[in-house]
């Protein structure tokens, strides 16, 4: 199984997306998405979730919320936008994403895998836009990598 994971496109969506997207099963959006239309070119990749954020307004419909907890490819994940927002874990959660700091990220902690894709529109302290991709292998094991666009 393999997934895209976005944030922060702030009604901006790189073209580049579509080639380091191409071939993935799903997309994540974890928020401040800032226009219908980036989820609507996204969808043309693959199927989306997508998660509120703070620049965000309910104009998404009734299937983006503040949060989302999919289960995709047998891992149970826990969406948010904002890192404070994550709150306490549920043991049953494999995969934490969220974005809104704008820098990439990936690290475990404990038994959970906590994924920030960093911004794919508008970095901070340096980075350039980055976008994220997971894959869940056949053995159920994780492997991350944070792509520069």
């Amino acid at each position: 199984m393999k997934i895209g994971v976005i944030s922060d496109t702030h009604g901006y969506l790189d073209p580049r997306v579509f080639d380091v997207f191409g071939g993935m099963n799903v997309i994540i959006h974890a928020g401040d998405i800032c226009g219908p239309s980036i989820l609507w070119e996204l969808e043309t990749i693959a199927p989306v979730y997508a998660v509120l954020g703070n620049c965000d307004h309910a104009l998404y419909g009734p299937t983006v919320g503040a949060v989302a907890t999919p289960m995709i490819g047998g891992k149970r994940f826990r969406i948010v936008h904002k890192p404070k927002d994550i709150g306490t874990i549920d043991p049953t959660v494999d995969i934490v994403i969220c974005g809104h700091t704008h820098q990439p990220l990936f690290e475990t902690r404990g038994t959970h895998l906590f994924i920030n894709p960093g911004s794919a529109s508008s970095p901070r302290n340096e980075h350039d836009p980055t976008v994220a991709l997971l894959e869940i292998k056949d053995d159920s094991s994780l492997e991350v990598r944070i792509i520069t666009l």
